[in-house]
């Protein structure tokens, strides 16, 4: 393992994502953001898959020069046209527009059209949990992920995040597809030869498979059956519906060709204020009481808990995965 401060990985990705193709400010946002999921303790959605980002601003599915059109459609709604590029830069350019929208209408939105594919949806969320804001996002893709009784391909895995601030704590962070797994747990299962477990996919011919190769060449399915399936379609709406973007069954694949998926996204931020005092104060009640009278698993604490250690501490990634970001070619010139 490699370890790295978190200035060091920022560096580290944002000098390989230039390489690659990308701007400065492209290159800052993934870095920032990737950087931030493995200091979540999200590696498998940290520099492993900043690997796949490189990969794409290579081959030109990422538009690493693109810069994102802000528009100001109403007064509480704030949209981005990627123009092909990666999700992260037009949230960063949109951020202060949003909080100013939800400060002053109470709720504001951000929708988001023609990106790349996301990562840890939970980064954007939890910014603005941060910044004072309860927050829902939701994002799709290439379809990979069965619908409701069928065995195709129709949906991403389409996750969704919701944000809660609390008083004296780290926020509330739920951050969840929804697939009974995500796309990158089914294939580092596939490249270590591992075993997935049932109900997590179907084969190339629409059967239940524990095989992750033979998942790979199948579709993953939705959690809890019709319901996760449901919500699946809901998050397609909002994300792509309501943006413009690709329907995930119209979105490119993933790892091939030169058109990027032209992903959407929808993020909704609630000023708590608006309803009177009190909220973060109400909501570190609820949650000292649910963890330690009731014993409930609290999401967003452990990252929270991880991004301390790791500021501390730094970051450790396989010795590979920091090879590879460290002699992509260019990186040292």
């Amino acid at each position: 393992m490699k370890t790295l401060s978190l200035d060091e990985a920022r560096t580290l990705c944002e000098r390989a994502a230039m390489a690659a193709g990308s701007s400065p400010k492209t290159a800052s946002s993934l870095a920032k953001a990737m950087v931030a999921a493995g200091a979540d303790g999200q590696a498998s959605v940290g520099l492993a898959h900043f690997i796949d980002y490189l990969e794409d601003l290579r081959t030109g599915r990422i538009d690493g020069q693109a810069v994102p059109e802000i528009t100001r459609l109403a007064p509480a709604i704030v949209t981005s046209d990627a123009r092909g590029g990666a999700a992260h830069p037009g949230f960063d350019l949109a951020f202060d527009e949003l909080v100013s929208a939800a400060t002053v209408c109470g709720v504001a939105i951000f929708s988001q059209k023609n990106s790349y594919t996301c990562g840890s949806l939970g980064y954007f969320t939890g910014r603005l949990a941060e910044a004072g804001f309860v927050s829902l996002a939701t994002t799709n893709g290439p379809p990979i992920v069965a619908g409701s009784g069928g065995t195709k391909a129709v949906y991403c895995t389409n996750p969704m995040s919701f944000a809660a601030p609390q008083a004296g704590g780290p926020p509330l962070l739920i951050d969840q597809s929804s697939s009974a797994t995500a796309f990158v747990n089914v294939r580092k299962a596939a490249q270590d030869g591992q075993p997935i477990p049932a109900g997590w996919a179907l084969d190339s011919e629409g059967n239940p498979t524990t095989d992750a190769n033979e998942a790979m060449k199948g579709v993953l399915l939705a959690f809890g059956g019709a319901r996760g399936a449901n919500i699946a379609l809901m998050v397609e709406v909002l994300s792509a519906g309501l943006s413009g973007a690709n329907w995930s069954v119209d979105a490119p694949p993933f790892g091939s060709g030169a058109e990027g998926p032209g992903t959407g996204m929808f993020v909704l931020a609630i000023d708590p204020r608006v309803f009177g005092p009190g909220f973060e104060e109400r909501m570190h009640a609820q949650i000292e009481r649910l963890g330690g009278d009731y014993g409930v698993h609290i999401p967003g604490l452990a990252k929270a808990e991880a991004r301390r250690k790791s500021a501390e501490q730094g970051i450790s990634v396989p010795e590979e995965v920091y090879q590879r970001i460290a002699e992509w070619p260019g990186v040292s010139s």
